[in-house]
């Protein structure tokens, strides 16, 4: 059970990315209430571990419970509104205050129809934004994909279907079907000359960042010492990194990235000497679906470079082990239901702490029992099936 971490040489004292902007405060709390806007909305729970905290030899654990999100199981329905509001307010030209007034402004229009490619959750978070306001969905998904996340998505009104390759051809693939046939992409992943709507994605995620500060307050929230993100294209875990940062003054927490041995582009990436992102190829075999992306989003990429502390590269057992110990949690702690994406920043950090051959890594990173560790789980049993098979195993 290999689990390596890699550090990041290119990290510097004083942060230095245009792309930060983006995430100021103004702007997070604009996100938020247009979130708080939207029909089904509500603050997700901040969950705390105390018991495993005082015996694994931390000051507090913080995990942040995804799969309540507006009743899809993740939280990737965050990003998808936020960006198909923000294209009918910067293509469209339309003016709106909230949810409300972005359905009136919608009214006896033609619908558009949106596409994406998917491992599952930001598919199912898109075509739930798009049935909210009387939109199309197009949906694609990469061979391997489960069953029950395509019909999940089909479910909420969206065109899908598995194409016979892996995520990030599908992602090429479905980027040359919407300049074919005139629909709107919405990837939640950044490549040059196709920049505006992911980053409109990623300020989407960060509501759940002024969520925890709002629920822990913000002398507490200023407290936290470490995040540990997961990480697919490095969308989400860029837009917490960023976050995180402008919240705190520029006096971010310690950040590690976890990613799946078979799609870790983020950890050989900061490996490679001149800076530059590496793709991963091949079947990218792995049951963390929401993470099984080869190539760094270029805005992900650009923070975490910039933002994180370190990045580790682990198996399928690791994010089985942190699924377990949410699911079945020491004393009367909380259960948390956390799927295979969700959970393994979780199985990551317990290992750190509790294997003999991470002491020096786990001293490198100052954990110890003042430290203050906050998690995202960003997702809940998307396949119903694996997560029994695993909490069963």
């Amino acid at each position: 059970m290999i689990m390596d971490l890699a550090w990041n040489g290119f990290r510097k004292k004083r942060i230095e990315s245009a792309l930060f902007e983006h995430f100021d405060p103004e702007r997070l709390e604009a996100v938020k209430m247009f979130h708080e806007s939207v029909p089904g909305y509500d603050e997700t729970p901040l969950v705390h571990l105390d018991n495993l905290a005082e015996n694994i030899g931390v000051g507090n654990i913080y995990v942040k419970d995804e799969s309540e999100r507006f009743g899809l199981n993740a939280f990737k329905g965050l990003g998808g509104i936020h960006a198909v509001a923000e294209y009918f307010r910067n293509h469209e030209g339309m003016e709106f205050d909230g949810y409300d007034g972005l359905l009136s402004a919608l009214e006896n229009r033609t619908p558009v129809t949106f596409a994406t490619a998917t491992d599952g959750n930001h598919g199912k978070g898109l075509a739930w934004a798009a049935s909210l306001l009387d939109q199309q969905a197009k949906v694609f998904m990469p061979e391997g994909s489960e069953a029950s996340r395509l019909e999940a998505i089909r479910e909420l009104g969206a065109e899908a279907e598995i194409m016979n390759m892996n995520y990030d051809d599908t992602v090429e693939r479905v980027a040359a079907l919407a300049e074919e046939n005139g629909w709107v992409l919405v990837q939640d992943t950044a490549w040059p000359g196709y920049e505006e709507v992911p980053l409109s994605i990623m300020k989407g995620y960060t509501t759940i960042i002024k969520e925890v500060q709002s629920q822990l307050g913000k002398n507490v929230f200023h407290g936290i010492t470490h995040v540990f993100l997961q990480a697919g294209v490095g969308s989400f875990a860029g837009a917490m990194a960023a976050a995180l940062f402008n919240l705190t003054g520029g006096e971010g927490p310690t950040i590690v990235v976890v990613e799946p041995d078979q799609a870790d582009c983020f950890h050989r990436s900061i490996q490679n000497p001149s800076g530059d992102p590496l793709r991963v190829t091949g079947a990218l075999d792995t049951m963390m679906a929401g993470l099984a992306c080869g190539e760094p989003s270029i805005q992900g990429w650009e923070i975490l470079k910039a933002s994180a502390d370190a990045f580790i590269s682990c198996g399928d057992e690791t994010s089985a082990r942190g699924m377990r110990l949410l699911g079945r949690p020491e004393g009367d702690d909380q259960s948390i239901v956390s799927g295979e994406s969700g959970a393994v920043p979780f199985g990551a950090f317990h290992r750190l702490m509790t294997e003999a051959e991470y002491q020096e890594e786990r001293q490198r990173l100052g954990l110890n029992g003042t430290s203050n560790v906050l998690f995202i789980s960003t997702e809940g049993d998307t396949d119903a099936g694996n997560y029994a098979r695993i909490m069963n195993g």
